[in-house]
């Protein structure tokens, strides 16, 4: 690692544009990153940004990709670099501008810097580089889906968006095999295991959802309840109660998969499964399933109290009689959860 006196510790100083503040090295930025293995970090700090891609070239540890957090369909940056090699740095804005460049191997604060400046949305944050397209691929104009299938498809997706939980990639998944094998799929002349649904039009029907989804959040203001969701499961977790959202499909399929989640010392558990995060969508509340390792029926009430005071304590109210077999249902709860992707 260099010290704070580069380019790099410079970006950490300078204005995301428009609110005229300085962040601090600790506040968190607006981005995923995603490194070599996987890794992923949600909302780092810019000093983390900045130790992430000073980092790189190491074994197993030669690129990372940063993209907008909500994720924009064809929008991120990425930078790739081995051990005594040059840099290179990459960055799409949208699907037809894909562009490029290397930058010498000793250059590494000038790499810190506009990565950590396109992180920040700063104007001018790649001052001084000059950039050559990337042969990548062309935007190609997709067929209409039939509106039979595309009404389908659409109000699913249309419904995990709503749910929070998939990136845009696993929702095109989700768009491409909705349908198979459907009795929609076989009238517009679709057989069984043929997918109705090309991996152009799930791409462009999600992000067309998505970004919906995006311009309509933008106007919500303050702590939504799945974020207040997610604040008191945080608080069970430092309390031994192993928390999980949106995890597995049904709660029986979650009580048997619960055990390998908890860690060191955990009490008990308590999780909504994906059937409940859509009964939330719809207004329904959230019903929670909760329980203790040991089985016993004394663990899981004193589990559910303390579920059920942890969600107060963000601002949630809920329903539950007190019987360790009986659910804990938030309500009312409005599902407005922000995307990240």
């Amino acid at each position: 690692m260099t010290d704070a006196s580069g380019a790099g510790a410079e970006a950490l100083d300078r204005s995301a544009p428009g609110d005229g503040s300085r962040p601090a090295a600790g506040d968190p930025l607006a981005v995923r990153v995603r490194t070599e293995g996987d890794a992923s970090h949600l909302r780092p700090s810019a000093a983390l940004l900045r130790d992430l891609v000073e980092r790189i070239g190491g074994a197993d540890d030669h690129f990372l990709v940063v993209q907008r957090v909500p994720d924009l369909p064809d929008v991120f940056l990425q930078v790739w670099h081995a051990e005594g090699e040059e840099y290179r740095v990459e960055h799409r804005s949208s699907r037809a501008v894909f562009l490029g460049t290397d930058l010498p191997a000793d250059d590494r604060d000038r790499v810190v810097a506009a990565v950590v400046d396109w992180s920040l949305g700063a104007d001018g944050w790649d001052h001084g580089i000059t950039w050559e397209p990337v042969d990548a691929d062309p935007p190609v104009d997709e067929p209409q889906l039939p509106e039979e299938l595309r009404g389908a498809v659409e109000e699913r997706v249309r419904t995990l968006i709503r749910c929070g939980y998939l990136d845009r990639g696993a929702l095109a998944e989700v768009a491409e095999e909705h349908l198979i094998g459907s009795a929609r799929a076989a009238r517009a002349g679709f057989g069984p295991g043929r997918r109705p649904v090309s991996p152009g039009q799930a791409r462009e029907l999600v992000d067309r959802l998505w970004l919906a989804r995006v311009a309509e959040s933008a106007d919500w203001s303050g702590t939504t309840d799945p974020e207040r969701v997610t604040e008191a499961f945080a608080a069970l977790e430092r309390r031994g109660i192993t928390a999980r959202e949106d995890f597995a499909c049904c709660a029986g399929c979650g009580r048997s998969d619960i055990d390998g989640e908890a860690g060191p010392g955990a009490r008990g558990y308590v999780f909504f499964h994906r059937g409940a995060t859509g009964s939330a969508v719809a207004g329904q509340g959230l019903a929670l399933v909760y329980g203790g390792f040991d089985g016993t029926g004394t663990t899981a009430v004193a589990v559910a109290r303390e579920v059920v005071a942890a969600l107060a304590n963000a601002g949630l109210s809920t329903e539950w009689d007190g019987e360790p077999d009986s659910s804990v249902l938030v309500t009312p709860v409005n599902w407005r959860k922000r995307l990240v992707g």
